[in-house]
């Protein structure tokens, strides 16, 4: 048997980032194991620029994704003011998005377009266990701190907010696909996503008992190496369908 902390993440709105390239940044259908922990990291307090906190948690936890509702795609287009860069040897660096707007530069500021991808209605499940015997941040502790977070928890982008409380619960199962069934994750208010379907889709990483054969398997640019440098490397990511009462 097996620990595992699960939860849930629904909003009017989400944006799962993807490889970006250009002006446009386009969204996943699921939620990136980048933003998992992202999210994760700002209910215990981590902030930003503590990398190796960063590094350890990202070290710490195993992922898997069950995605009752993809969302329907939406597309804003943006325009938005930037301050100068700086020079590749002494690139400038700003703390807030204030700070950037609002400093020495501002007579500076060029405006560059931007087109963002975001989800309407999506509904995804999250069900995280340990790497680790020893991490500093057990899954107790992980649930607590979904409970109470310390920083504004959101889904990929701070115009995301959460619609329904994470429900976090640490339940005992032998494969992911039990961990699921296991947990008791009500949604208040009848909600039901516009997208849902008879069909859900489970995502997981290597390191779990899945609990289904993988209809295939994707490798998806989204752990984090460097939270500094934006760097993310490579992982292998499998999926199965699951039919309804499953």
């Amino acid at each position: 048997m097996t620990d595992y902390l699960v939860f849930r993440l629904y909003g009017a709105l989400s944006s799962w980032g993807d490889v970006a390239v250009g002006e446009v940044r386009p969204s996943a259908d699921r939620p990136s194991r980048s933003a998992i922990l992202g999210l994760v990291a700002a209910a215990l307090g981590i902030r930003r620029d503590e990398e190796g906190r960063h590094v350890v948690l990202g070290n710490s936890l195993g992922i898997g994704v069950l995605v009752t509702s993809v969302g329907k795609p939406l597309a804003d287009y943006h325009t938005v003011q930037v301050p100068p860069s700086g020079s590749s040897k002494r690139p400038r660096r700003y703390a807030t998005r204030r700070e950037e707007l609002a400093g020495r530069h501002r007579s500076e500021l060029r405006t560059i377009l931007s087109r963002r991808e975001y989800r309407m209605d999506s509904l995804a499940d999250v069900a995280a266990w340990m790497r680790v015997p020893d991490s500093p941040f057990p899954l107790g502790c992980i649930a607590n701190a979904l409970d109470r977070p310390t920083f504004v928890p959101y889904l990929g982008r701070k115009s995301c907010p959460l619609a329904l409380p994470m429900q976090p619960q640490v339940v005992s199962a032998s494969s992911l696909v039990r961990a699921f069934a296991a947990a008791r994750l009500d949604s208040p208010g009848g909600v039901t996503p516009q997208a849902a379907s008879g069909r859900r889709m489970l995502y997981w990483e290597d390191g779990c008992e899945p609990g289904v054969p993988a209809e295939r398997t994707e490798f998806r640019r989204d752990s984090p190496v460097s939270r500094r440098r934006w760097q993310f490397e490579v992982r292998r990511e499998h999926h199965a369908t699951l039919e309804e009462g499953r």
